[in-house]
């Protein structure tokens, strides 16, 4: 191409790189993980939404595509790592490329100390953390093979400063936090970075069925005075996904209000 063209070869390199980037969104189907395929979507990349049943994400999907994005609908037990690890092996192999994977799917089964059976503990380790493990041991591959990548393991506050009723919960949202940090470390020479966003209080359907008086407690432990919305979590993660995020790693990024200051 001529010099006097006026186009910038390599800046039109890098946005067609951008443009064919494809990200995985675990736990898509709703509230905070359907709002960070949306995000994540709108900033172009192609977003292949998880959640237990594919039928569920009929709804991201119809929001993502008429936004005029590009969205892809899985189905898959997070729980069951043989499921998960083939699935996210597909992924990168039909698409030739993975380069975004953010493991947002959870469940709680709260219940103090004292009466918690060890298949609620062992159910939510499996579920929250060793999901997150096995998703990323499988995006590891072709992230190296492409020398780039985003993981980003959606933590809590919980993990951070504890919460009575949830040893379980927040023990896997603990555990997130050394598993990134170390997984930053192994893989950043390979240009992949690895981050925890951490939510506090956020209005979800999860959220919605909690007591009056659960929310009213809350609220005054919160310096901003609002609980936050599935939104505010998906614009830290687009952040760190794109293109301005890429020199951080290892870092916890907590989304609260102020609450676990």
């Amino acid at each position: 191409m001529p010099a006097h063209s006026g186009v910038n070869v390599t800046s039109t390199r890098q946005e067609r790189a951008i443009e064919n980037r494809v990200a995985i969104v675990t736990g898509a189907s709703r509230g905070i993980g359907r709002a960070i395929a949306e995000r994540i979507a709108k900033d172009g990349r192609l977003v292949v939404g998880v959640a237990r049943s594919a039928d569920n994400l009929a709804e991201t999907g119809a929001a993502i595509q008429a936004a005029g994005g590009r969205f892809e609908a899985r189905g898959c037990d997070v729980g069951d790592a043989t499921a998960l690890a083939a699935m996210v092996e597909d992924v990168a192999e039909k698409h030739g490329r993975l380069d975004i994977l953010v493991n947002n799917a959870g469940i709680t089964k709260d219940g103090l100390l004292m009466r918690m059976s060890d298949a609620d503990f062992d159910d939510v380790i499996r579920v929250n953390l060793k999901s997150a493990f096995v998703a990323c041991r499988a995006a590891s591959r072709p992230m190296m093979k492409g020398r780039f990548g985003r993981i980003v393991n959606v933590g809590s506050v919980s993990g951070l400063m504890g919460n009575a009723g949830q040893a379980n919960y927040a023990a896997a949202k603990a555990g997130l936090v050394g598993m990134t940090k170390s997984i930053a470390r192994e893989l950043g020479s390979k240009g992949i970075t690895s981050n925890v966003v951490a939510p506090g209080f956020i209005e979800t359907d999860m959220t919605a069925v909690l007591p009056p008086q659960v929310k009213e407690a809350a609220l005054p432990n919160i310096p901003l005075k609002r609980f936050g919305t599935p939104n505010d979590i998906a614009a830290a993660i687009g952040w760190l996904t794109g293109e301005d995020g890429g020199y951080v790693t290892g870092q916890v990024i907590v989304v609260d209000g102020g609450m676990a200051m």
